[in-house]
């Protein structure tokens, strides 16, 4: 018989930091995070290609359509920072089925058919995404601790996947359901969300009350980048005073400002080089898909060196290689340069992801830092597609904005040389 904690009592996950998933769960535990993954994408990016259609209807004007583009991505930061608070009072189990029903409801209220009921919903929908982005990278800690960078390149790869599928199906659905985007937006989103809280309540409920299995975790060494001793109530130190942390944050921050940029815009980019319209979309996908081959290759070469300051180079030098062929390359090469820059976007975004969990001792440590990471890092994001979009006003080109990408990727580089040495930021012992 199963024994629950007394209903005075906070609910728990019932495991210690680095005890890894029983062998027998580990299969559902990665179907959950793949579905989870889906949902905290596709709603996002499902948007873009019916976002005409939806003008029209709502008749939203630029400056609304603007705003609609770029709210998603200012929830993912500002929602981030409550993940902690919420993780202290509340199991990640039942923070993760809360946030898959209020996903699931946003998309409700998102397909409501005015103006009010769109830009309510989008927020319902972005602020969940935002507090799952913080939580899962210190379950991955948790039940996976001796396989971080492999779980965490799944996991980024199953992201970008479902932010692939999102404009891939988008406008098919559309056309079968003869419904502009009201009713793709709706089964892009609800559907879902419910299938993968069953999965996530199945997979973390079958590790529960089971006796966690001790594994000792590796003392860091002295760095300049780690905290000083630890703090009262087994609490993480101050990550906001650690070198590292920032610099973790500022990886991940340049990283999201590169995605979001390339989500918002790569159309736009791409039909200005003469392609057909109906091709943007295509090419779209096809960045992102190649973003999963990107995540997979990060997992297998991830093996063979013993930080990631190499990988971190790689990545930077990849996406812009395939914005300047994207931008500026010959015609011919237009198809292989999107090809590039998904390689080095997907990646890119599973290095990100991975640092939160390798560059911290612990479980709790993870989801601290995660929280600093993604919740600047998303605010960091929002400056790349309004700049790439006032820019591109402005001159009425792309040359300016693809010169203020290949900086930040400049920048993304050397960051990388600096976290991604093996190294962690020092937390205090759980008392």
């Amino acid at each position: 018989m199963r024994l629950r904690p007394p209903a005075s009592e906070p609910e728990t996950d019932h495991l210690t930091p680095g005890s890894p998933a029983p062998s027998g769960a580990a299969a559902l535990l990665l179907v959950a995070l793949a579905l989870v993954a889906f949902d905290l994408r596709a709603p996002l990016t499902s948007v873009a290609p019916l976002l005409a259609p939806l003008r029209g209807d709502l008749r939203l004007g630029d400056t609304a359509a603007g705003v609609l583009t770029s709210l998603p991505v200012l929830c993912l930061g500002v929602f981030a920072f409550a993940a902690p608070r919420l993780a202290r009072r509340h199991s990640t189990r039942t923070l993760l089925i809360v946030a898959l029903g209020v996903l699931a409801l946003g998309g409700a209220v998102r397909a409501g058919g005015s103006p009010m009921a769109l830009f309510a919903g989008t927020v319902l929908v972005a602020a969940p995404i935002g507090i799952a982005n913080v939580l899962i990278p210190g379950l991955i800690k948790q039940r996976f601790p001796r396989s971080v960078p492999r779980v965490s390149a799944f996991y980024s790869g199953a992201l970008t996947f479902g932010a692939a599928v999102g404009p891939a199906v988008a406008v098919p659905l559309a056309v079968a359901t003869g419904s502009a985007w009201r009713v793709p937006l709706l089964l892009l989103v609800v559907p879902p969300a419910v299938v993968a809280a069953v999965v996530v309540y199945v997979a973390l409920d079958r590790t529960r009350g089971r006796k966690p299995v001790s594994e000792p975790a590796p003392t860091p060494a002295p760095d300049a980048g780690s905290l000083p001793g630890p703090t009262p109530a087994g609490r993480p130190a101050p990550l906001w005073r650690s070198a590292l942390a920032w610099q973790v944050t500022l990886f991940f921050g340049v990283q999201s400002l590169l995605s979001y940029t390339v989500f918002g815009w790569l159309p736009t980019m791409w039909q200005g080089r003469g392609p057909s319209p109906a091709s943007a979309g295509l090419a779209l996908s096809l960045c992102n898909a190649v973003g999963v081959l990107g995540a997979w290759l990060l997992a297998v070469s991830g093996r063979r060196f013993a930080d990631q300051r190499a990988a971190g180079v790689t990545v930077a030098c990849l996406t812009a290689t395939g914005l300047t062929g994207v931008v500026a390359g010959p015609y011919v090469l237009l198809w292989p340069s999107v090809a590039v820059l998904g390689l080095g976007l997907g990646a890119g975004f599973a290095l990100a992801l991975g640092l939160f969990a390798l560059r911290s001792p612990d479980a709790p440590t993870t989801a601290a830092l995660s929280a600093m990471g993604q919740g600047i890092g998303y605010l960091i994001a929002v400056v790349g597609p309004l700049g790439a979009g006032a820019l591109h006003d402005v001159t009425g080109a792309w040359t300016w904005p693809l010169a203020g990408l290949l900086i930040a990727c400049a920048v993304q580089a050397a960051v990388a040389l600096s976290a991604g040495r093996a190294r962690t930021v020092t937390a205090a012992a759980p008392r």
